[in-house]
């Protein structure tokens, strides 16, 4: 009998154990944007659920870019219906922020991070990380991917066309020129696919390069007009007039760019993986530095997203800050540089522990660290129509690469219209 109730009593404990297991499993709804980048996100979840065993990761189907994920979070903030996780491309940061906080909708960080040991906080983060997730001096994400823009090149075109492939232009004008010589035929000088990307990223770093501001110090009016955007908008037209540039989507660009008919071409590191891994050996594929004209003040907007909990529910506000943190750790980051080519957004990534043997053997990845001094701040217009005002300038900047609009009448619109809408 004794026998019989010890072992009554230890199922008894079993039975409230697991009871009580199973009311701590969380599952977090996760949203972010681009499908592909799922290549990066689904292992990173995998690696964290088998340390996190109670905690289940469940992503909604990615949004087709930034600008229709933040419009997709707009509308999901009325009816109620946010994900646990969001990430938030640093352009629409703050516009999603003030939207959310005043709906009491999104969590502050910044207690949260105070809570833990400041010896591992600064470990991992730097100063200009934490920035990229705030808004309003608010730490109101945390930077998981990072960006500046990044140059490609066919070393045998260049090689080919004359150019040194070890020492590759920094200015605007000397790629041009390597671009002309290497235009021949059926294949391109060189491509940046401004006319058509998802969002003004590349707009921006035309911009910043030139040593221009984007907005005027009270932040009221657009700081490249006048002289300074028409000469930026005719050197875009250059690219298709004497650089050969194909105006075709960017996809389209990329694959001829793999297919060695683009000797020159511009995109997010985001895509070195993929772009190596199809590249193989059909020609010698380096990375260089973007080019800046002006060495002094010039800029690279960093692109990217930071993480966000927008979750209601304590428990799940908990478990969202363990996964925050894992994405931002140092092995989710050695996933996202070795499968894209991000920079890593944790200081102890680049450890021989985790990227150090990576980026000996692979140097066409270690080339975007070397513009982390020139990476500025990827920040939103005011008034709350940062996604219209892109598409509105993308519609006129790829205007004056058709040929339809003179650079003149090009950016006195393009000014007019962002801040029009500004208002």
């Amino acid at each position: 009998m004794k026998a019989f109730g010890k072992a009554l009593a230890a199922a008894a404990l079993a039975l409230v154990t697991a009871s009580a297991a199973r009311a701590q499993d969380v599952t977090l709804d996760v949203f972010y944007a681009f499908p592909a980048f799922a290549k990066f996100h689904e292992p990173i979840a995998a690696e964290f659920m088998k340390t996190h065993p109670n905690i289940k990761i469940n992503f909604r189907a990615p949004a087709a870019s930034y600008d229709e994920g933040h419009q997709a979070m707009l509308r999901q903030s009325v009816t109620n219906q946010l994900p646990d996780v969001y990430y938030s491309g640093f352009h629409l940061l703050t516009e999603l922020a003030d939207t959310l906080e005043k709906r009491k909708q999104l969590v502050d960080l910044g207690p949260l991070l105070k809570a833990e040991p400041q010896d591992w906080v600064k470990a991992n983060y730097s100063d200009a990380l934490l920035s990229l997730g705030q808004v309003n001096g608010k730490q109101v994400g945390l930077a998981f991917n990072a960006s500046t823009p990044l140059m490609y090149y066919n070393a045998d075109l260049v090689k080919k066309a004359g150019g040194d492939p070890d020492k590759m232009p920094d200015t605007w004008a000397d790629v041009l020129a390597l671009a002309k010589k290497i235009r021949n035929g059926d294949t391109a000088g060189m491509a940046y696919n401004i006319h058509d990307w998802p969002d003004d990223w590349l707009w921006r770093g035309v911009v910043l390069q030139s040593g221009s501001p984007l907005l005027s110090p009270d932040g009221k009016k657009v700081a490249f007009g006048g002289e300074t955007g028409e000469k930026l908008l005719a050197m875009l037209r250059s690219f298709v007039t004497e650089g050969g540039m194909p105006l075709i989507d960017w996809d389209q660009s990329r694959q001829q760019f793999i297919a060695g008919k683009i000797g020159i071409f511009f995109d997010t590191p985001a895509r070195l993986r993929q772009v190596t891994d199809l590249v193989g050996d059909r020609f010698t594929l380096r990375t260089a530095l973007f080019p800046i004209d002006d060495k002094a003040k010039g800029k690279l907007p960093t692109g990217g997203n930071a993480a966000l909990i927008t979750a209601k529910d304590p428990t799940k506000q908990k478990a969202a800050w363990e996964f925050i943190k894992f994405v931002t750790g140092p092995e989710a980051q050695k996933i996202v540089v070795e499968t894209a080519g991000y920079m890593p957004t944790n200081l102890r990534a680049g450890d021989d522990a985790f990227l150090g043997p990576f980026y000996k053997q692979n140097a066409n990845f270690r080339t975007i660290n070397g513009q982390v001094s020139r990476a500025a701040p990827w920040e939103g217009y005011p008034g709350g129509n940062s996604v219209r005002i892109w598409r509105q300038q993308r519609e006129v900047i790829a205007g004056v690469m058709r040929g339809e609009i003179q650079p003149k009448a090009g950016i006195e619109r393009i000014v007019s219209e962002t801040e029009a809408l500004m208002k």
